[in-house]
């Protein structure tokens, strides 16, 4: 199960926090189709909001297919969001996790870490291939734009 926590000091609104969580959890295969989410009385008591934040958050995730609530039974996973073996997962967590000591070494905080990767996602886009090609959508393939200006498609 899902332990939610809210960051007071983000400008980002306490249910858009809790959709983000629930959405990594999916992403990152915490979360799994079955799965019970949290009480709203639990959420409220652990993350100190009010109940209309938690139900606000819910209502969201339901909205776009990846949660549903059952009567009396409680809100249950019912989507999912990414498919990446868990076996890869597991290996870059880890590799992911030392990174960051040594980033915490280096003297980063938080924030400079966010920033670091924010930047690096900017500059390295995700590679998507193109249909019937290789070449990660957004680039150019080598000498498409020669091409082009010859009149070669």
């Amino acid at each position: 199960m899902i332990n939610f926590h809210i960051d007071r000091s983000s400008s980002v609104p306490a249910y858009a926090q809790l959709v983000r969580q629930v959405r990594e959890g999916l992403r990152i295969g915490t979360l799994r189709p079955g799965d019970q989410l949290p009480t709203v009385r639990s959420v409220v008591t652990a993350c100190t909001v009010n109940p209309t934040t938690v139900l606000k958050a819910y209502r969201e995730l339901e909205l776009s297919g990846l949660v549903e609530a059952r009567q009396g039974a409680g809100t249950f996973v019912s989507g999912t969001l990414g498919h990446a073996d868990p076996h890869a997962l597991a290996r870059l967590r880890s590799g992911l996790a030392r990174w960051l000591d040594q980033a915490r070494d280096a003297g980063l905080e938080d924030e400079d870490v966010q920033a670091l990767l924010a930047s690096v996602l900017v500059e390295h886009p995700a590679r998507r291939t193109q249909a019937g090609g290789d070449q990660p959508q957004g680039r150019p393939a080598p000498g498409a734009a020669s091409r082009r200006k010859e009149g070669v498609a």
